[in-house]
């Protein structure tokens, strides 16, 4: 029964990752998480909570598009929600998407977005782990310039037994027009070294490199560079951040900030 559920599981992933790569993206103007997924997920039947936050004191000062939200100044987050439905598979919900605050609009909502994850049962267990995430949100215009917009989130990664972990997420984007070539390449990529059961440090990128089939200029892709602390504990986990933006497509400087625990227990 196991194993026909993991084939069944793995059709579905094939064509829900077909029907979102036959599609591009345009430009990502904002986002409300800053993270590297790294195949965790929440046990089987229990709730979780995690709230995004993140502020860019230094930042783009134009929108990307008209009537889109600017960077500069800008203070963005989520509340994910998450439920662990088996070992292999979490469904997740962003509810609400929001800016506190933004030049010239003040705060807003910006939609929501429902996830769903499979991974390699209890990744932290295994030196090599790996996963999809597939995103389908709703937004306002001033959030994205399309109303409809995905992701999908390929997830590898290894616990290496020196306590460093290398995750790397090669995201795709897309907003349902075009072709094909137009996909947007997101990527995400994770150093980190685990000083003990509580705390790590770590050397976070996350970049745009543009459509896949004609990357921007280098001037003009999006690529930041992050110090990044994560905090274990039972009642709470705290991952914080500094980015600082290598490119001229880039944000000088953002921070972030996130707080998870579990709702309930099994």
């Amino acid at each position: 029964m196991e194993f026909r559920s993991k084939r069944k599981c793995a059709r579905s992933c094939s064509a829900l990752l077909f029907v979102l790569l036959a599609v591009p993206v345009a430009a990502v103007a904002q986002t409300d998480e800053i993270q590297v997924y790294d195949a965790e997920i929440a046990s089987r039947g229990v709730f979780n909570l995690e709230i995004h936050t993140n502020f860019t004191p230094i930042g783009r000062k134009t929108a990307d598009y008209l009537g889109g939200i600017i960077p500069n100044h800008s203070v963005n987050g989520a509340a994910e929600w998450a439920y662990g439905v088996t070992d292999w598979f979490e469904q997740g919900l962003y509810m609400p998407v929001w800016s506190p605050y933004s030049e010239g609009r003040g705060g807003s909502l910006n939609g929501f977005k429902i996830r769903e994850l499979f991974v390699r049962p209890h990744a932290k267990d295994h030196e090599f782990f790996y996963g999809v995430n597939f995103e389908f949100s709703v937004n306002y215009h001033y959030w994205e310039p399309k109303r409809f917009t995905s992701e999908v989130r390929p997830i590898v990664g290894l616990h290496l037994p020196n306590k460093v972990d290398f995750i790397f997420n090669p995201i795709v984007d897309t907003n349902y027009t075009g072709g094909f070539g137009n996909l947007e390449f997101v990527p995400a990529t994770r150093v980190a070294y685990n000083l003990n059961d509580s705390w790590a440090v770590a050397a976070e990128e996350y970049s745009d490199f543009g459509p896949l089939s004609h990357f921007r200029p280098v001037s003009d892709q999006f690529h930041e560079v992050w110090a990044v602390v994560d905090h274990t504990s039972k009642t709470v986990n705290i991952e914080a951040g500094v980015g600082v933006g290598v490119t001229g497509g880039a944000d000088r400087l953002t921070l972030k900030l996130m707080f998870s625990r579990d709702l309930n227990s099994k």
